[in-house]
């Protein structure tokens, strides 16, 4: 161990190890790219003496050796196989001839004004709804893609992003590693399969990427004639509507679940939010092995209020304090239930006073369960947070706040007698349906994701959905290490720690993903120890409210980032920083401060890299007084002497959030536009991003 500096003494303390900083450090050296460490740790099965453990080491790192051979042995083996073709080359060599009749038409696009191209358009559509078959169409409507978002974006997709959009249309799962432009990729399939005027649902994982999506990669499809929709929780039922009847809808896996059983509670047609013909005609699901593998069983639920009994609640907590585990109940981490003994019921019997736990007048074994269930195996900042006094889910596979969500069958009243705040009702369940039923609703279904190879199998065991890896544009220069085993928790993360520490000291910025709050803030304690700064982005409401700014920032020379699991949190992780996005976030500030006040927009000062020129604050501040002028609702004598009349003056105070964020996505990218604010705000974001990334 090292000499622990103050800082430490808590962890040191909750583990009764030392944590250390060394006096002197060897320095390492790098090559300035980021590292992907995995390190997990394998628990101990109890204390099995000094020699033992050291016996384990020795055998651990003879295994080690004897892998890395191996390793090296049959990686030279299937070199020398004639007959060996990696998943990527198949793809390339499957999907060929098809990349070869998209890029034919390239120059043919390039001709075409932009009234022909919608016009071109509506030809496909004309063709599709009248029996042609989409395959037949693929090649010009992907290249009418292509050209649309190279006009509108200024990007234009590479042969093997042709190649994931052709897998997707197929209906498979196409495999894309991270940073090859999925986003992009889904527009192809989508707007061939929209053709056909049944609709196409593009899944992703939250609101904020349903939105970015529609915003940014829809413009595009909007471009060509195509109408996009995307689905908010929390919108008015008329929106909705509306927005499913698009050609192409974004929306999240939860919200079109829980749209999914409203409609089949709805009382008549006129209610339903899904289409009456074909709700379920095509979807592109992105993170797919998130939602249909790792969240295939977890349960929608529309339920209703119940008898509230919160008394049996606290009572039941009380009761479970006086329990031992082993001794009256076990605790089944597996089934995640805990099981009550013969000596746990008769002792829970003497405390409450009950001949029968079991009577079914007066049933107290239900409340008994859950409270022991509360208190073993639902942790506080690891299943859920306390937020304004209230008990809130953190989804174990994002790491994000599940708001509005609630356990069934009395779980969460127990968990808010745990904690001591207000038990709400209980609720009946009226509707469910899992992600897995809802999902083989759709007559095509396809996915993207970044690892979708090692689940290949289940995909098509379960949803008959074959996986095509997509070869990546460049060759990788990211290096993949070798796992690294422990014996325990602690040992682990202190190496994580000495990992970061050494990479800190030449600049590399690192990025630790954790599965849980409890993880991350251990962590972050052993790096206050070490005296590293670093980041911190969990499900906690206060690391929450900073993501964009904590994640766009998180590949600068130094940085050190923190997170929960990763996936979906839809911003790009740029060496060096990314530019864009603090230029987007720093007009963001300046005009969002003026249209609403009432919110604090500011960013930390050490956010931005450099202070602005007084010439650029001077076209800043002009662009946003200019903006807030257009933007704000006029002043006006009107009184509502008429419902015409009261809805003008209703419809002049309208500007949200969302409508200017829709309005600020419009001016930080490259779509035509006539709006002479929108294009003197685009000015003032070029500005800011060229001088940020200078």
């Amino acid at each position: 161990g090292f000499k622990a500096p103050e800082a430490a003494t808590s962890v040191a303390d909750r583990y009764k190890v030392s944590v250390s900083v060394p006096e002197t450090a060897t320095r390492s050296e790098g090559d300035g790219r980021l590292q992907l460490v995995s390190m997990s740790a394998v628990a101990a099965c109890g204390l099995r003496g000094l020699a033992k453990n050291r016996a384990w080491r020795r055998r651990s790192q003879r295994e080690q050796r004897l892998a890395k051979v191996t390793r090296k042995l049959f990686g030279n083996m299937e070199q020398l196989n004639p007959f060996y073709e990696s998943p990527e080359k198949q793809t390339q060599k499957r999907y060929e001839p098809q990349v070869q009749a998209i890029n034919a038409l390239e120059e043919t696009m390039k001709a075409k004004s932009d009234d022909d191209l919608r016009a071109l358009t509506a030809d496909l559509q004309q063709r599709a709804q009248s029996g042609t078959a989409l395959e037949e169409l693929l090649p010009e409507a992907f290249a009418l893609v292509r050209e649309g978002s190279t006009r509108v974006l200024g990007l234009r997709h590479f042969d093997v992003q042709m190649m994931g959009g052709i897998a997707l249309h197929e209906g498979n799962i196409a495999e894309m590693g991270t940073g090859e432009g999925k986003t992009l990729v889904a527009i192809l399939a989508a707007f061939l399969n929209a053709l056909s005027g049944k609709g196409v649902h593009v899944v992703t994982v939250n609101d904020y990427l349903a939105r970015r999506d529609a915003e940014w990669v829809g413009q595009p499809l909007r471009f060509l004639g195509m109408t996009v929709g995307v689905v908010q929780n929390g919108m008015p039922p008329d929106q909705k509507k509306k927005a499913y009847r698009c050609d192409v809808t974004y929306v999240t896996n939860s919200e079109l679940g829980f749209d999914y059983l409203r409609d089949q509670m709805a009382p008549s047609p006129s209610e339903l939010a899904l289409r009456e013909q074909s709700p379920f005609n095509f979807a592109v699901v992105d993170e797919v092995d998130s939602i249909l593998i790792d969240e295939a069983r977890t349960p929608l639920i529309i339920s209703g209020v119940a008898e509230n009994t919160p008394t049996k609640y606290k009572v039941a907590q009380e009761v479970v304090r006086a329990l031992k585990k082993e001794v009256h109940y076990t605790v089944d981490e597996k089934q995640r239930q805990c099981v009550l003994i013969e000596g746990g019921v008769e002792a829970a019997e003497k405390l409450l006073g009950k001949d029968d736990l079991f009577d079914p007048e007066d049933p107290w074994f239900p409340f008994i369960t859950n409270a022991l269930n509360a208190k073993e195996l639902y942790i506080k900042d690891k299943a859920y947070i306390v937020k304004r006094g209230e008990v809130m889910i953190v989804d174990e596979f994002t790491g994000r706040v599940m708001e509005g969500r609630r356990w069934s069958n009395g779980l969460h009243q127990a968990i808010e007698a745990k904690e001591n705040v207000q038990i709400q009702a209980e609720s009946v369940t009226l509707a469910s349906i899992s992600y897995q039923s809802l999902f083989r609703l759709f007559d095509k279904l396809s996915g993207m994701t970044g690892t979708a190879f090692t689940e290949a199998k289940e995909f098509e065991e379960v949803y008959k959905l074959k996986t095509v890896v997509v070869p990546p544009n460049l060759v990788r220069k990211r290096e993949d290490k070798d796992d690294q085993v422990y014996v325990d928790d602690i040992g682990k993360w202190k190496a994580v720690a000495r990992e970061v520490e050494n990479a800190h000291r030449i600049g590399r910025p690192c990025l630790i993903g954790t599965t849980n709050v409890e993880n991350s803030e251990i962590i972050a304690e052993l790096l206050d120890a070490l005296g590293v700064a670093y980041q911190l982005l969990n499900a906690k409401p206060e690391n929450v409210a900073r993501e964009t700014e904590i994640v766009a920032s998180s590949g600068r020379k130094y940085a050190v980032t923190i997170a929960t699991n990763m996936a979906g949190r839809g911003t790009d992780i740029l060496l060096g920083g990314n530019p864009s996005m603090m230029a987007r976030l720093r007009l963001r500030e300046e005009l969002y401060s003026k249209l609403f006040p009432r919110k604090s927009w500011a960013m930390p000062e050490e956010f931005y890299p450099v202070d602005l020129t007084p010439e650029l604050e001077s076209q800043v501040q002009k662009a946003v007084s200019q903006t807030v002028e257009a933007w704000k609702p006029k002043e006006n004598n009107l009184k509502p002497t008429s419902l015409e009349v009261a809805e003008q003056i209703v419809e002049q105070g309208r500007l949200t959030e969302l409508d200017a964020e829709e309005r600020l996505s419009l001016a930080c990218e490259k779509a035509p536009t006539d709006d002479e604010v929108i294009l003197l705000l685009r000015e003032a974001y070029k500005a800011l991003a060229a001088h940020y990334k200078q």
